[in-house]
């Protein structure tokens, strides 16, 4: 099964596709960006774009989205909630196997711990997928995060799906 996993922003969405059949193997990972000179009409679009490339490139089984949870930010939530709505929409045309996850869900399946740091999910990451580096930049090692969460839940009980 190939799972996307994705962790929404607006200015920095990150990436990450693995194969569960071939032991969670990595098939690609990146982040889309969207310029800030761009108004938000513009960004939304660029990442619909950007996410119909990645759907139509690798055709995922199931998707693994982080839910929103905290924000210090308070002038970044709401665009970032639009553009995960965005990312929403987008992903129920290309899959119907969407599935949400908190960070701390996240935190918890990578490392037996809710509340672990964020440089100990990263350090799993690196070990589950057996990769050479931590993957850079941070926001596509959170969405090869949110992938490897769901390759460690149960898809077949509907966890978390949206």
């Amino acid at each position: 099964m190939k799972v996307l996993g994705i962790d929404p922003g607006y200015a920095i969405i990150g990436y990450g596709v693995i194969d569960t059949t071939k032991d969670n193997k990595v098939i690609d990972y990146g982040v889309i960006t969207t310029p800030k000179e761009d108004s938000i009409a513009i960004r939304l679009k660029n990442i619909e774009s950007a996410l119909i490339s990645l759907f139509k490139a690798y055709t995922p089984d199931a998707v693994a989205i982080e839910e929103l949870f905290y924000f210090k930010n308070q002038k970044t939530i709401i665009p970032v909630a639009e553009a995960r709505g965005v990312i929403l929409l987008t992903a129920q045309k290309f899959c119907e196997n969407i599935y949400e996850y908190t960070p701390m869900q996240i935190k918890q399946a990578l490392t037996g711990q809710g509340r672990a740091e964020k440089k100990q999910v990263q350090f799993m990451v690196k070990s589950i997928l057996g990769l050479k580096d931590i993957p850079k930049p941070d926001d596509a090692a959170d969405a090869l995060a949110v992938a490897l969460t769901h390759a460690q839940t149960s898809p077949r009980l509907n966890i978390n799906k949206v």
